[in-house]
């Protein structure tokens, strides 16, 4: 990995400024270092997805979470035991040091391998009317709204197949023939899309009562379609293994401040003063992980909405996983997201 350099983080580094380097350096591993790159340790974005369920707050030293042993290997170990090393240990990147301990490489276990090819079915919802972005949906689908010089929608299949992703369904109804002449079948980008189409607007979960019997049992990815975010889909599907749950579902944080000082009282008696607290939610994203075996809780061609679904798990004592989002993440509901969203495509 030639430019191994853009994953080093200092150890001296916060964990604010770690997401900004693993987030830029697109590794999804930041290597600890000190000034003549010693390695001190490792943090992955599982680390850091840990660490925002464990509400840790972000000024913390990356000290805090790294991991202080981390798997390495020098230049003369063979690409093929380096592979045999990350598949034992399941581990996605492994650090190359000299003999004094300084990194001299990164080497990863999909760059050592062929570029992998995911057949989950990926199913992104773009039939909703966007009334809250009109005037600008009157004539135009939100989906093909556009962000710089694509399409919300092309935007989003295009991060998916530059992952490796090819198997598109796309629910329709709104304008649904503007969508269907833009994309067409996917040929022409290497990849298959199908369409859904809703008769009558069927909610964020009735589109998966459409989806073919002979679907495949892999995990089936489900999203909005007006989300715009860098979120690394393969780690998410790594997630959604490990936890053994049938169903994960991508959460953002999100922060209100109070704007009033806030009193807790006992009995008549103020304990404690809170001058304008801020409170911290962890919000629905709108993207989920599912088994295919979600799809029989779902009636054919009935309004369901995902929430429900999930919340009928939870009644019946079903874990559901979650998966924090750290990176870029704009849901595109009203006029002031579109423009937002513009915005920050023009200063990165």
């Amino acid at each position: 990995m030639k430019d191994y350099k853009k994953t080093f983080i200092k150890v001296d580094d916060d964990l604010k400024t770690s997401i900004e380097i693993i987030h830029k350096s697109g590794h999804r591993i930041g290597l600890v270092v000190g000034k003549d790159t010693k390695l001190h340790g490792t943090v992955t974005d599982g680390d850091i997805r840990r660490a925002l369920l464990k509400k840790i707050d972000m000024s913390e030293s990356v000290l805090k979470i790294m991991n202080e042993k981390p798997t390495f290997s020098s230049k003369n170990v063979t690409s093929e035991e380096k592979i045999n090393i990350m598949q034992e240990r399941d581990i996605l990147h492994i650090p190359i040091l000299d003999s004094d301990g300084l990194v001299i490489g990164l080497d990863s276990i999909h760059d050592l391998l062929k570029k992998p090819i995911y057949d989950n079915p990926v199913v992104i919802m773009a039939g909703g009317f966007g009334k809250r972005l009109m005037p600008l949906t009157e004539d135009t689908p939100k989906p093909l709204l556009k962000v710089g010089t694509k399409p919300i929608l092309e935007t989003i299949i295009s991060n998916f197949k530059e992952l490796g992703f090819r198997n598109f369904y796309i629910s329709l109804h709104y304008k649904a023939d503007m969508i269907k002449d833009y994309f067409g079948n996917g040929s022409e980008q290497n990849i298959s899309i199908y369409y859904l189409e809703e008769k009558k607007p069927m909610g964020t979960a009735g589109c998966l009562s459409l989806l073919p019997e002979s679907l495949s049992n892999l995990p089936i990815i489900l999203m909005n379609g007006d989300l715009i975010t860098d979120l690394n889909f393969i780690s998410l599907l790594e997630n959604h293994h490990h936890s053994g749950s049938e169903a994960t579902i991508c959460v953002a944080e999100y922060d209100f401040q109070v704007p009033y000082g806030v009193l807790e009282v006992e009995e008549n008696e103020v304990k404690s003063i809170a001058e304008k607290p801020v409170q911290k939610f962890f919000v629905n994203a709108g993207i989920y992980v599912l088994n295919k075996s979600i799809l029989s809780n779902i009636e054919k061609n009935q309004y369901t909405d995902m929430p429900d679904v999930l919340a009928k798990k939870l009644s019946n004592n079903e874990s559901i996983n979650t998966f924090p989002i750290f990176e870029k993440w704009i849901d595109i509901g009203r006029i002031s997201d579109y423009k937002k969203a513009n915005e920050q495509l023009e200063e990165s």
